[in-house]
């Protein structure tokens, strides 16, 4: 019952945003809508949306507390697979602004960084079917990256 509740919210408040918004930054705003209760309903406490540090160079669609871990989420939504799936469209850049969100998120809330995991979740939305997937620690920090050298 519930569920269904919320199901319904999500698709006035997508039509809301339709009429307000881009349809490609609304069609991502119900998808970080879905994959917050998916993740919740796996039993993740979601901490942070939309989460930007100072300076607005970066940015995480989602935070989030897997157990003792740390994750911090990229989600992708399409509506439809024509051009591939979701995930793919996480690239290099998408990384690095993950990875930068990541390390301030935890530096702030005095988390070791080897607690913090890089997650992508893939949704594709085609009509009323929803298929989503969740790659955990998908995203690795680069040697390189100020992360990797303090892990």
């Amino acid at each position: 019952m519930l569920r269904w509740l919320y199901r319904l919210a999500d698709r006035a408040r997508h039509r809301v945003r339709l009429r307000r918004w881009p349809a490609d930054k609304a069609m991502g705003r119900r998808g970080e809508d879905i994959a917050h209760r998916w993740l919740q309903r796996q039993g993740m406490i979601v901490v942070a949306r939309n989460y930007c540090p100072p300076g607005g160079q970066a940015e995480a669609d989602l935070i989030a507390w897997d157990g003792t871990e740390l994750a911090v989420i990229e989600v992708k939504t399409r509506s439809s697979a024509e051009y591939g799936p979701p995930e793919r469209a996480v690239g290099h850049e998408k990384h690095q602004k993950m990875i930068s969100a990541g390390e301030h998120y935890a530096r702030r809330a005095e988390i070791p960084l080897d607690q913090v995991r890089f997650d992508v979740v893939s949704i594709l939305i085609i009509g009323k079917t929803v298929d989503l997937e969740h790659f955990k620690a998908a995203v690795k920090p680069r040697r390189g990256s100020s992360m990797a050298a303090r892990s």
